[in-house]
């Protein structure tokens, strides 16, 4: 069963000096591991557009990290860090940021025990006015907490976090925050808030690589996955069944549909996990449909759907699916959720080929990989290993397509 995967067949020696501290000064000089499936190949990330095919859809997450980190200190002079996950009142990121006076936040809290009780305020001087924010913390939900931020100025919670918070950088960089991360650790075309976590394969394209990719003929299109703290959560069970797979909020328009479904017997190439993910949870929506017939129900994809037993439903067959679905209900987006963990064994239904980053050992993203490539995953990281390649969020970058 694919539960009973061990976690340990996808672990590989990685020293620190290996992790990329900070990116190049010049995203697409970043080096390209390129993988057809047969053989390695070194190149440099701005020759991406010339190894895809013209019959390519290019597909992108376009969220937007917010400075999700929150600095707070007590009279007595420890300090309280209030990391904002996912909002609760509103409940739709986009709504909360909107909001001028007050909203309550999951949030995990550093430092906790030294939160006795009493409201934390924090001053600051935002467009030439004093700005008070206060944080209280109302309950206990699992090891999160859910805390009421308010503020005594007409600005908008976006405002506040950008003025207050601090980009949230993986813990693995094992450094603060600079100014340079708040450009850095942003892709070019991020545009909705609602990230913890960057989308880092997309770190790499720059202006020039887009217009190579326009003037290629590939197309392009944008999903949106807001990225949650458990990208970080490693497996720390022995099987992959043991572990539960993080929830993210996932956006997707008509458009983003229809190119999908015009291009099921082309290709289709993600940038990043967060996009994989996205894409093949819309095959499974459709799936879901064709099996439970139309309803008003949102995307819900579970962990551990995909390897039940379905009927064999073509990617266009489930896609048209969705359009149907989305006639019916007269609407132009879908929103939803997806748990959707994608482990060896795992069939891709849409997603042809993947730009990726180096990832952790023993993590959920490396299993994601393998998944793709299968064992040859082994030969790709040891390559990358032997020949300098930089790993992690801010390092180098693959191309991977489908065995």
């Amino acid at each position: 069963m694919v539960q009973d995967i061990s976690i340990e067949q996808y672990n590989y020696p990685l020293d620190e000096t290996r992790i990329a501290k900070y990116p190049l000064a010049q995203r697409d000089n970043a080096k390209l591991l390129y993988f057809d499936g047969n053989n390695i190949k070194d190149k440099v990330f701005y020759e991406l557009p010339s190894l895809l095919s013209e019959d390519t859809l290019l597909i992108f997450n376009d969220t937007k990290v917010i400075y999700s980190r929150l600095f707070f200190k007590k009279q007595t002079g420890s300090q309280i860090e209030i990391f904002c996950l996912e909002p609760v009142t509103p409940n739709d990121f986009q709504v909360s940021f909107s909001c001028s006076e007050t909203v309550t936040w999951k949030c995990l809290i550093g430092n906790n025990k030294k939160w006795k009780d009493g409201v934390l305020t924090q001053d600051r001087e935002i467009n030439g006015e004093r700005v008070t924010l206060q944080a209280q913390r109302l309950y206990a939900e699992g090891d999160s907490w859910v805390v009421k931020f308010s503020w005594d100025k007409p600005l908008s919670f976006a405002e506040i976090m950008q003025d207050f918070g601090v980009i949230p950088l993986p813990p693995y960089l094992n450094r603060a925050s600079q100014d340079t991360d708040k450009t850095d650790y942003q892709t070019l075309y991020a545009h909705f808030d609602g990230s913890v976590a960057a989308p880092t394969a997309g770190l790499h394209f720059s202006d020039r690589t887009f217009r190579d990719l326009k003037s290629q003929g590939i197309a392009t299109s944008f999903v949106t996955l807001h990225v949650g703290a458990g990208t970080f959560k490693p497996v720390t069970t022995d099987t992959v069944g043991g572990h539960t797979m993080h929830t993210e909020r996932i956006t997707v328009t008509r458009q983003v549909v229809e190119n999908l479904y015009n291009y099921c017997d082309k290709t289709t190439v993600c940038v990043g996990t967060t996009s994989v993910r996205t894409v093949e949870s819309l095959y499974w929506y459709g799936v879901w449909l064709k099996e439970n017939g139309f309803s008003d129900t949102e995307i819900d994809i579970k962990q551990w759907y995909p390897y039940q037993t379905h009927k064999d439903i073509t990617a266009k067959e489930a896609l048209a699916a969705v359009l149907e679905m989305m006639d019916k209900k007269k609407t132009d987006c879908l929103y939803g959720q997806t748990q959707l963990i994608i482990v060896p064994s795992y069939r891709y239904r849409i997603v042809k080929g993947m730009v990726t980053n180096f990832h952790q050992p023993k993590s959920t993203l490396l299993l994601l990989v393998s998944a793709m490539i299968g064992d040859k995953w082994r030969d790709v990281y040891t390559h990358a290993l032997d020949n300098g390649y930089r790993f992690l969020s801010y390092g180098d970058a693959c191309l991977f397509k489908c065995l």
